[in-house]
């Protein structure tokens, strides 16, 4: 693929000069050894329900044992996550939801690279090609109170990282885990380093793999998947400050779908990187960084490969190429103020090629579609005002150009230019040395995405569809407040949100067997909040509960806003010992009423009401000796047969059940063996 490079190129002959203000959390020195017996002990507690550290923050360790049952992708990690659900496909690649946001209204962010899918029917959202096991944390910013990640986080930002690894006292750092479960399902991971004080080596490699699950009544789901990943990272530190990696990564599979016509047969990506950091270069500038990336999805989906082939058998290639990149420092103005500033990069291009079984696909060439360029600049400011008091803001503003690359549209040729500001600021107070609370108020904008644009609202006429690429922009202002408490045995968190939205880009199915859409834009708001409590019994013994909600408005139309996840709650009981850790856990979801049917977004459409249900599962971890566990557990102990509220549509497939929704797998079995290994000097 040619890809414009001027700006790119404009963007990084600029100074190395910025970088990142995040801190990342303290942990623990694991050369103490009761530090280091900590840290191991807490290895073995499955983790059903990741809580806010800070304001409108989770921070989790993905590595570590979970029920339910280990995620295969990264929509299935963050649907644990308070606030988030996810939209069912089949057996892997649904797609996130966010206090009723999906899409593009995310950012997601892996090790501060872009990663954007192919399929125009969004066969592989960006968290497909996510393998959470490989990543050592996964931090979740909520809503639009960061201007740090890029433009378009209205639901908020979703950082998967892989942090800096430490060879000053060991050689070799090991870990791996074989996980079997019901219905085929295992996985293998394998993450692996080497290293001196000058650098490290680190391979990772993992594959996922499963049969059609069947759901509670007995019934096939058409879901079946094999997904794997290699990767290798080479760090080079010539000095305490100084730190250069280099990065590459690969992965590809082919996926079953109960949703739809076809299935993904290539999932083939590359991504490679470039980063460069410096620590204390002066008092005042305490870091700056570099990084520069490239990722390609060449993605195939077919109609007769893992299914009865039709009397139509026909193929689709998608391919996007991105590049970008980011500059930042950041800036220690003060004891009490800090100041990151930076710009950041992106472009993206998407092609397409289609054709029969009887077409070889090297025989077709392939043609660009759409073309998107995004460059920001931004700042954001932390001043601790006193003891208790501290002020969070930001400013960003980003120049937008999107170009419609088809001939047989009715705006061919055309480009659309926008400028995004997004700014927030956020006012967090300590109340005492257990309680914190924090009010913000944010707002940010978001250009129509690829899917958005790339909708047919009718047949051709004279050879010209008529699309929807000239969408309008939309921005969403938000207030966001809450309350973090803690204590030695009891720890809770309350948040809750208003969110405005002007120009909220909704799509209408008009005609499902032709694929027509009309994508809209209205006036929407959308309200609710999380709240999450553990109680610690006795040594051994904690109980805990969360709980989500959101309600959507159409104010344009007054009626409910489409694609709405429903009241969900979750309770919990967990046993923690020495060498031994179980618990249970009840998930239970209100029905939902409140639909618009065939309206929604570029992930779903409402289908109609949803009914309520809850599932019973139960787990149990235990350490068989240093650095080797066994986890296991059981998902849906009563084999309930359910839905998801948001799920697409079951689609007619030879051999399967027809479903109105594509419904969750049944009582699910899963056992996991992990092992890690430290070689010290």
């Amino acid at each position: 693929m040619k890809m414009s490079s001027s700006s790119f190129s404009r963007f990084f002959s600029l100074p190395v000069t910025c970088l990142s203000a995040l801190t990342l959390p303290v942990y623990a020195d694991s050369s103490s050894q009761d530090a280091s017996e900590k840290i191991l002990a807490l290895e073995e507690v499955v983790v059903t329900a990741p809580r806010m550290s800070n304001p409108l923050e989770v921070v989790t360790n993905p590595q570590k044992p979970r029920q339910p049952m280990p995620a295969n992708d990264g929509a299935d990690f963050l649907r644990n996550i308070p606030g988030f659900s996810i939209i069912r496909k089949g057996g892997t690649d649904g797609d996130p939801v966010l206090r009723g946001m999906a899409g593009s209204r995310i950012n997601l962010l892996v090790d501060g690279q872009a990663n954007l899918g192919g399929c125009g029917m969004r066969m592989d959202p960006p968290t497909a090609y996510i393998f959470p096991e490989n990543y050592d944390r996964v931090q979740v910013l909520k809503g639009p109170m960061s201007v740090l990640y890029g433009p378009g986080n209205l639901a908020g930002t979703v950082l998967f990282e892989t942090l800096p690894k430490d060879f000053s006292t060991k050689t070799v750092e090991a870990r791996g885990s074989l996980l079997a479960g019901s219905f085929g399902r295992n996985d293998q991971v394998m993450n692996a380093s080497t290293g001196s004080p000058l650098g490290y080596l680190q391979f990772t490699g993992t594959r996922s793999d499963a049969e059609d699950y069947k759901d509670g009544s007995g019934k096939k789901v058409h879901s079946a998947y094999t997904r794997w990943n290699a990767g290798v990272i080479g760090v080079w530190t010539p000095s305490i400050d100084t730190r250069i990696e280099l990065r590459a990564d690969r992965s590809d599979g082919e996926a079953a779908y109960a949703d739809r016509s076809m299935d993904g047969i290539q999932f083939d990506r590359e991504v490679y990187g470039l980063r460069l950091e410096r620590k204390n270069l002066s008092p005042v500038l305490k870091k700056a960084e570099f990084q520069i990336f490239h990722s390609s999805v060449d993605h195939i989906m077919d109609n007769f490969s893992l299914r009865t082939p039709s009397a139509m058998s026909m193929w689709n290639n998608p391919k996007r190429t991105t590049e970008g990149g980011r500059v930042r420092t950041e800036l220690a103005l003060a004891n009490a103020t800090q100041l990151t500033v930076g710009l950041d990069y992106q472009e993206n291009e998407h092609q397409l090629r289609s054709g029969s079984i009887a077409q070889p696909i090297d025989s077709v060439s392939r043609t660009p579609d759409m073309h998107f360029e995004d460059i920001g600049i931004f700042g954001e400011l932390k001043h601790v005002l006193n003891e208790q008091d501290t002020l969070v803001t930001g400013l960003r503003s980003d120049q937008s150009k999107v170009s419609d690359l088809r001939t047989t549209t009715d705006t061919a040729g055309r480009t659309d230019r926008q400028t995004l500001p997004a700014g927030f600021l956020r006012w967090e107070h300590e109340i005492s040395n257990s309680a914190t609370t924090y009010l913000g108020l944010g707002t940010a904008g978001r250009v129509a995405d690829y899917w958005e644009r790339n909708r047919i609202t009718g047949p051709a006429v004279n050879g010209i569809v008529t699309g929807t690429f000239l969408t309008k922009p939309e921005r969403s202002t938000e207030l966001d407040t809450g309350v973090l408490y803690q204590t030695e045995n009891f720890q809770s968190t309350l948040s809750a949100f208003y969110s405005q939205v002007s120009n909220y880009i909704q799509l209408h199915q008009i005609d499902a067997m032709k694929n027509y859409y009309m994508t809209e834009n209205i006036d929407a708001s959308l309200y609710g909040g999380e709240a999450d409590l553990s109680y610690r019994v006795s040594n051994h013994w904690t109980t805990y509960g969360t709980l989500a909600y959101v309600r959507g408005e159409n104010e344009t139309r007054h009626t409910p806003l489409a694609q709405i996840t429903p009241l969900e709650g979750r309770i919990g009981l967990t046993y923690t010992g020495d060498t031994f850790s179980g618990g249970v856990l009840l998930r239970a979801v209100a029905s939902q009423h409140r639909t618009d049917t065939s309206y929604g977004n570029i992930a779903g459409q409402d289908i109609g009401p949803g009914s309520g249900f809850s599932v019973f599962s139960v787990n149990g971890s235990a350490r068989l000796k240093k650095g080797v566990s066994l986890s296991a557990g059981i998902d849906n102990l009563f084999d309930r047969t359910y839905a998801e509220y948001l799920s697409r549509n079951g689609a007619m497939i030879s051999g399967f059940s027809q479903t109105t929704r594509v419904d969750e797998p049944g009582r699910f079995l899963w056992a996991k063996i992990s092992l890690s290994l430290d070689g010290a000097r």
